[in-house]
């Protein structure tokens, strides 16, 4: 077995992105030795592709707004499915996460008086995103880096971390490599946060950058944690569609935020024919008349391009389907019609250079094509509401790897402002929890050798299976059989693909060594993808209704008694999973009661 680097830390945390830096953040500054491991450079985590805002009830823009009111939105978009713990302590704590943010240097667009600009989303009843043009996650980032930087935390940067190690009883830390030399490197820690994002992946067409493998979900799962909502998928309703090199592009609602709509084939503004009756204007004779009603700040409405995410993609697959589609397979996405070209340079820039430069359109002057992206995982690893603990002592999660606040559909926005919150109280409960032991418990050699021997095993098969084949075969599954809409027949025969390929995954093989090896990293992603894809697919084959972003065609209906419980996925003793219908908790009268609130 090869040698390895050993550092000792109090708290090792997984990934870069908002909610890892924030969490390595809170932990420095409660006195714990603090390591931070990324898949990608410093800077590069995916939160830079958030681009719409920062939800918070700030009231800036709209002095009715609350956290009461942000929490019902979040619950209502959720289907109810969420932690309510999870959704209340979210609402409460965003606006100082966000101000907090500002003093330490972040840049946001301002009222004419000087406060924090906010923007509509779809969801949220008032104007409640805090943005930066459309940049906001590069500024979120930035602010991080900068404030994790100069407390002098550790960063490994280029490092994948592919096992949670334990002494039988808690964690003991983690090992992993170094991309570029493969060197292995063990961190003895008291306590591991999972910070490492989403599972796009698995899917062929997806916003995800390539390092949304599900590392994090694997990791708690082989560790002994719980997965929990897993069905629940969200597609974004608006990537880029053309040319196919960005097929899955994000295009950030912040367009429709500021006026954009969506258009068929025909020139129809489609979505009117998708809004819920309690959204429908009432005394509209057209839609002309009705755009002006909904656009009328005075009704209090959002258009229905700005219906949650899960409606508006359905409405965008449903006029592919009946042949109202784009040229590319997608819709028209117009803001040139809307505001002049001056302010949508202004307001999104990102989204200007972005079309400019990968599709030749010019956003002030045509429309965009657009479709549904595969974009977040609402579902993830089981935590504690307060303290993002896992089941696992010594072991937490926060940001998307983690489950329980966005429920059946996460409302855009509320992904950032999950970030800050629920990393500043991972962070705080893992030094917390390290500063309880005395001592760092070395971790087995037995499995550290063992996990070592594991790793590189591709190296010593010839003629094995093609780790870059397979991961084709089960994005094709996924994006074919699992997507927006599922049905039984489909979900079973994924089922059946994703068990063959994982059998095939067994026998992989990869030539060279361990020095930047793509085909060696991808070897050992793929235990990761099929982990999340089987968790996906069996808890959206058990959950026989259709609710948020799971959609069932052959169960169209919410059904009530499906809301009673959540789909949980446990590792059983042969190390297969096993489902659990866990009962969801009654809701507290006080809950109840901001829930009926007007």
């Amino acid at each position: 077995m090869p040698g390895y680097d050993l550092h000792d830390y109090d708290v090792v945390v997984v990934g870069a992105g908002g909610a890892g830096l924030r969490a390595a953040i809170e932990a420095a500054e409660q006195g714990a030795r603090t390591a931070i491991v990324c898949k990608s450079l410093l800077g590069k985590a995916h939160t830079v592709m958030a681009e719409g805002g920062i939800a918070a009830a700030l009231a800036n823009v709209d002095p009715d707004d609350n956290w009461r009111v942000h929490f019902r939105d979040t619950m209502r978009g959720g289907k109810l499915m969420n932690n309510w713990r999870m959704a209340m302590i979210h609402a409460q704590e965003a606006p100082e996460r966000v101000l907090e943010l500002e003093r330490w240097g972040a840049l946001f667009d301002r009222t004419p008086d000087g406060r924090i600009l906010q923007r509509p989303f779809g969801g949220h009843r008032y104007s409640r995103l805090a943005h930066v043009g459309d940049r906001t996650g590069l500024e979120m980032i930035r602010t991080l880096q900068q404030k994790a930087v100069s407390l002098g935390i550790d960063v490994f940067m280029e490092t994948t971390v592919t096992r949670i190690l334990s002494d039988g009883r808690r964690v003991a830390g983690c090992l992993g490599y170094r991309r570029e030399s493969g060197d292995l490197i063990v961190w003895r820690a008291k306590a591991v946060v999972l910070a490492t994002g989403g599972v796009g992946k698995c899917y062929k067409v997806t916003s995800n950058s390539w390092e949304y493998t599900g590392d994090g979900q694997s990791l708690a799962y082989w560790a002994g944690a719980e997965l929990m909502d897993m069905e629940f998928v969200q597609f974004h309703p608006t990537g880029m569609v053309w040319p196919p090199s960005v097929a899955g592009v994000l295009v950030t609602e912040g367009v429709r935020g500021d006026g954009g709509i969506l258009l068929n084939n025909k020139g129809e503004r489609f979505m009117f024919n998708y809004i819920p009756d309690y959204f429908r204007a009432e005394t509209a004779e057209s839609i002309a008349e009705a755009d002006r009603w909904y656009t009328d700040k005075r009704n209090n409405r959002r258009p229905p391009e700005l219906l949650p995410r899960d409606v508006v993609a359905r409405a965008i697959n449903s006029e592919i389907k009946a042949g109202r589609g784009s040229p590319h397979g997608g819709v028209f996405l117009d803001i040139a019609s809307r505001l002049p070209r001056e302010e949508i340079i202004r307001r999104l820039p990102s989204m200007y250079h972005q079309f400019l430069k990968l599709a030749d359109v010019d956003i002030t002057r045509e429309p965009m094509e657009v479709g549904p992206t595969m974009h977040y995982i609402m579902g993830g690893v089981k935590v504690d509401p307060d303290t993002a603990a896992t089941c696992v002592p010594g072991l937490y999660a926060a940001g998307e790897v983690a489950a329980g606040l966005h429920g059946a559909n996460r409302l855009g926005g509320n992904s950032l402002s999950d970030l800050l919150v629920f990393g500043r109280r991972a962070g705080l409960a893992a030094a917390q929890y390290a500063g309880s032991l005395a001592t760092i418990v070395s971790p087995s050699g037995d499995e550290i050798e063992a996990a070592a021997a594991e790793m590189y095993e591709p190296f010593q098969r010839a003629d094995g299976e093609n780790p870059f084949a397979l991961q084709k075969e089960l994005q094709q599954t996924m994006q074919d059989l699992v997507g927006i809409i599922r049905t039984e027949e489909e979900l079973k025969e994924a089922l059946h693909r994703i068990q063959d390929l994982k059998e095939r995954a067994r026998r992989v093989s990869v030539p060279g060594n361990q020095l930047y090896n793509p085909g060696w990293h991808l070897a050992m992603d793929l235990k990761n993808l099929l982990t999340v894809a089987e968790a996906i697919t069996i808890s959206a084959l058990e959950r026989k209704e259709s609710r948020g972003a799971h959609t069932r065609d052959d169960y169209p209906n919410e059904d009530p008694e499906q809301a009673r419980f959540n789909i949980v996925v446990r590792r059983d003793s042969d190390g297969q999973p096993l489902l659990v219908k866990e009962p969801r908790p009654e809701l507290p009268d006080e809950v109840k009661k901001i829930l009926q609130e007007a």
